[in-house]
């Protein structure tokens, strides 16, 4: 899965884009997604298998092929992206590398056949053609509307960022060496045919890509091929190649992929440091010094496992008591770099109604794009620190920049970047703000707070920022 990052560039109802857009998208077909909540979406996307089985039986363990024999769903399938689409998207200006790869799979090595600059579409086709290598264009929920509302309902249902590319490959031709990914993926065939064949993982739920030389993968487990309306899914580490067989013009599949750098490792690494940094503040054993010339003297390795073992059993022993867990980067990154919501048909997103008063009943919108933190507040300069709450949200998130990885514009500094998405408040605002975040409704003057002025403060700041509509 590319890169994440991209920094806020407009929110979610972007005019010129959405005329744009419009080129692009197909003539209505009756659509087999349920887009109701996040949980129809996906039982829609992996329909006849229910979700439950699903989890239960093949997430992080084994392959799963669904084969479809329904004309119409392999309709739609090809209406979210297919080789036609090539010709207009070319034209709005897209580059090598940047939004499209070209490349051949060699006597088992991927060869980058990519030119320089922005694509041109004859030349790509004519390259396609003559050359019998892979288009591969990075993250079209960029461009076309109905992948960027699958896939902003699969963060949601899944809690992690989803990428995408489409692969277009000619036929008797294959694109990629045989590899594995750091990612849990989802294929849907969108045109032609493609020939999967899957081995046995030599690295169970990955935590990186990496190619696999024919001789150390051995027999495939697994050999089918997916014709449109067909869906497949295999879990990270699955070492995987495709081809498109002969007799077939050409084959375009979409790869779905979620679950990068999202295991309880990265979890760990991500909250470790601030529960040692917490339980510091409470433990005067963690704060002793260490035995004098630890870090230089060997003789002393055995000593240091020893006292750091009885210092995680006290941490886990604080952790079995309660003391709260404060994530450092991984909610922010995904709801900074996430999908904003979909809104369809180019609607501009406002403020929820009149301005919020103590009499006024209120519903927090965008549930699923809104994040409570408690933070330290960086902008305090004297010794001590002072926490506050923080509300992060994804509504000015630029779909235009998903997955496609930090620019050079993007190195400025974080807390400017994360001030621009999010709010903060008095730590004396947390109750209220979770009230709004676990009921659906709720009167201005019932909020957990002591003050009305404060109360019609905290809702006004919502409402400005579009997070709360008034019934």
């Amino acid at each position: 899965m590319p890169k994440k990052g991209g920094k806020t560039a407009s929110k979610a109802g972007e005019g010129d884009a959405d005329a744009k857009r419009s080129k692009t998208e197909p003539a209505s077909i009756p659509s087999p997604f349920n887009f109701e909540s996040p949980d129809s979406l996906f039982e829609s996307l992996i329909s006849p298998i229910a979700p439950k089985d699903f989890f239960q039986d093949y997430w992080e363990q084994k392959p799963l092929l669904i084969q479809r024999s329904d004309p119409s769903l392999a309709a739609h399938y090809q209406s979210l992206f297919q080789f036609a689409d090539l010709k207009q998207l070319c034209g709005r200006g897209v580059f090598y590398g940047r939004d499209v790869n070209f490349c051949r799979c060699v006597e088992g090595k991927k060869k980058v056949l990519n030119k320089d600059g922005k694509v041109n579409y004859n030349q790509l086709k004519k390259d396609f053609d003559q050359k019998r290598a892979t288009i591969q264009f990075h993250q079209p929920q960029r461009f076309k509307d109905e992948l960027w509302r699958i896939q902003e309902k699969l963060e949601c249902f899944f809690g992690s960022l989803v990428g995408s590319n489409v692969y277009i490959t000619p036929q008797e031709s294959q694109g990629l060496p045989p590899h594995y990914d750091d990612v849990e993926v989802f294929i849907l065939q969108l045109e032609g045919e493609k020939r999967w064949r899957l081995y046995k993982p030599t690295v169970p739920l990955a935590q990186e890509y990496s190619l696999e030389p024919e001789d150390r993968i051995g027999n495939p487990t697994h050999e089918f091929t997916l014709k449109p309306g067909d869906l497949l899914y295999f879990p990270r580490g699955t070492i995987h190649q495709a081809d498109t067989p002969s007799g077939v013009e050409h084959s375009t599949h979409i790869t779905i992929s979620t679950y990068q750098n999202n295991s309880w490792g990265d979890f760990l690494l991500d909250i470790v440091p601030g529960f040692v940094f917490d339980s510091m503040k409470q433990d005067v054993t963690i704060r002793a010094g260490l035995p004098r010339k630890l870090l230089m003297d060997v003789n002393k390795s055995d000593y240091a496992p020893k006292q750091l073992s009885g210092f995680l059993r006290s941490l886990a022993d604080k952790l079995d008591c309660g003391q709260e867990l404060r994530s450092a980067d991984m909610k922010k990154d995904f709801i900074t770099n996430r999908l904003p919501p979909y809104l369809g048909g180019g609607c501009e997103l406002t403020p929820g109604g009149k301005l919020p008063k103590l009499d006024d009943k209120i519903t927090l919108r965008f549930k699923d794009h809104v994040l409570i933190l408690v933070e330290p507040h960086h902008e305090m300069t004297d010794v001590s620190t002072e926490m506050a709450v923080f509300v992060f949200h994804s509504l000015n998130n630029s779909r235009a920049v998903h997955m496609m990885g930090a620019g050079e514009e993007d190195d400025e500094d974080e807390d400017e970047t994360l001030k621009a998405r999010g709010l903060r408040f008095p730590l004396s605002h947390t109750e209220a703000l979770k009230q709004l975040l676990t009921i659906d409704t709720v009167l201005v003057k019932d909020l957990r707070l002591d003050l009305d002025a404060d109360k019609e403060n905290l809702a006004l700041s919502l409402w400005t920022e579009c997070l709360i509509a008034v019934i």
